[in-house]
């Protein structure tokens, strides 16, 4: 037994040690090259060796055993050597393509193969590195509350060299005298979220905040058309709109009358004809010409790519979508006066039946469904993630191993792979979903599938996994989103056999 303990532990430095080994290959191409590497999905940018051990061991949702620390090592070293330009590459999806490649195949020039649509030119490389190093495009919130901060925390995270997007200043009204230090403070620091993962640094005479390098000015206006931007050198700027005060193109469009405005981002849902943009459905309608353009809501987001699976496979008929959501900052601590109906009554005492636009709004993103759902929602007293229940009427009916196996492969190698995560225990709870990238987690074990008629449990972190599909849209924006390699492919129902899921409680 004694034996078995040492072999165990020796085991367990070794794959430790290889994982650190694997660090600074992992953050070198980022920031050399924008290579965002990842495992499923799973991105090993800024990861412990720890976080990397449970990346890999998370691969078995993919098949039956770990991703292999030394393959992954390996083609690590090789993309160094080929030097790829900016992409989001799956190591693990490499790796299974590589094994299946004739015997006798060298890796580098498969990798070449694989990756021909990113590899840069080194000739034109050296001539073309002082514009890359200019390139980028300037980012503005407007608004630091929970969304924005939490922007501000994944823009930061993601600054790389400085060629994607670039987080350039916050704007928000005075609070207080000291209100810059408590703007840091609350980046810093978040009840839900945990610490900022890095340094910031406050200068009040400035009136700037440095996080992990990242320079922001906080501007403190009360008027959203009378900034002059290009004062602080910024130009073209995205302005992320995050306070939900304003929805409508009249309301918006005055970020547009500040100086060094190009374009406008809204964090909620758009009114009139503002199009509402759930990445991974319909970021390809957004045009060149479009000033002005809405992110959806964190429940569209959640539930639209799932619905877009699930129709292009059965069809949908009619659903009904009820969210259990979160209470926000729109809700009163204590009963009190509001505006709407029983939102006045305490948030943190009890559970509050409220209207939701989400199942509508789902037509505007993807308008096959239009007038094909109802939707209503109660929000209870926890502080993030919430639960959006899907019941269904399909065209073609279905079984819950089948249709669950489906849906686990759409979120490990469809395109809708960033959007929908899929996860088998009998043990996870709604906190264990905190954190997570992804727009939307459905529960397999919580499906149920007789026939044509289903009932879906999509989980979803209302706040962080909505932010991450807001900053996908301004990289879209900005055509700045990296390229995803190998590419991905569209699931088939057909071709999905059911299997079982190892319990794998990785949500982030």
């Amino acid at each position: 037994m004694s034996h078995e303990f040492d072999a165990r532990r020796e085991d367990w430095i070794a794959r430790e040690e290889l994982a650190e080994r694997m660090i600074p290959l992992i953050g070198g191409l980022y920031r050399r090259h924008g290579v965002v590497t990842s495992i499923h999905g799973r991105r090993l940018i800024n990861r412990s060796a720890v976080e990397l051990l449970k990346a890999h061991r998370f691969s078995r949702q993919a098949g039956d055993v770990e991703l292999d620390l030394a393959d992954t090592m390996r083609v690590l070293e090789a993309l160094t050597e080929i030097a790829p330009g900016p992409a989001s590459i799956d190591v693990a999806r490499l790796v299974s393509r590589f094994h299946a490649a004739p015997a006798g195949t060298d890796l580098v020039d498969f990798l070449r193969s694989e990756l021909a649509p990113v590899l840069v030119d080194p000739a034109a490389s050296a001539d073309a590195d002082g514009a890359a190093e200019a390139a980028g495009t300037d980012v503005v919130l407007y608004g630091f509350g929970r969304i924005g901060r939490l922007l501000a925390r994944i823009l930061i995270a993601h600054a790389g060299g400085g060629q994607g997007l670039r987080l350039r200043a916050i704007v928000v009204r005075r609070g207080s005298e000291n209100d810059l230090a408590k703007r840091a403070s609350l980046l810093r620091r978040d009840s839900v979220h945990g610490p900022f993962q890095g340094t910031i640094t406050v200068d009040e005479e400035a009136n700037t905040i440095l996080a992990n390098g990242t320079l922001i000015q906080v501007i403190y206006s009360d008027d959203p058309g009378t900034i002059d931007y290009t004062a602080y050198g910024i130009s073209d700027a995205i302005v992320v709109d995050n306070t939900g005060r304003w929805r409508d193109e009249a309301g918006l469009s005055r970020h547009l009358e500040s100086t060094g405005v190009a374009r406008v981002l809204l964090t909620a849902p758009g009114k009139g004809a503002i199009k509402n943009i759930v990445h991974g459905i319909n970021h390809g309608d957004i045009e060149a010409g479009d000033r002005i353009l809405s992110a959806a809501s964190c429940t569209t987001n959640a539930i639209t790519p799932v619905l877009a699976a699930i129709d292009e496979a059965y069809g949908v008929v009619r659903g009904h979508v009820e969210t259990v959501h979160s209470f926000t900052n729109d809700q009163n601590l204590i009963d009190n006066f509001h505006k709407g109906d029983r939102r006045g009554r305490s948030a943190v005492l009890n559970m509050v039946i409220t209207e939701t636009g989400a199942a509508k709004a789902v037509s505007k993103a993807l308008p096959a469904l239009e007038g094909k759902l109802t939707g209503s929602a109660i929000r209870v007293p926890t502080p993030d993630v919430s639960l959006a229940i899907l019941n269904l009427q399909l065209e073609r009916p279905t079984d819950k191993a089948t249709l669950n196996a489906y849906l686990r492969k759409v979120s490990l190698t469809s395109p809708l792979r960033q959007q929908v995560d899929y996860i088998e225990s009998a043990e996870v709870v709604s906190t264990d979903f905190v954190g997570s990238h992804r727009a939307g987690i459905v529960d397999g074990l919580a499906t149920i599938a007789d026939g044509t008629d289903v009932v879906l449990y999509v989980w979803y972190d209302n706040e962080y996994g909505y932010s991450c599909q807001v900053v996908r849209v301004i990289e879209a924006m900005a055509g700045t989103h990296p390229v995803v390699l190998p590419e991905r492919e569209p699931v088939r129902i057909e071709q999905v056999a059911a299997a079982a899921v190892p319990e794998v409680a990785e949500v982030g």
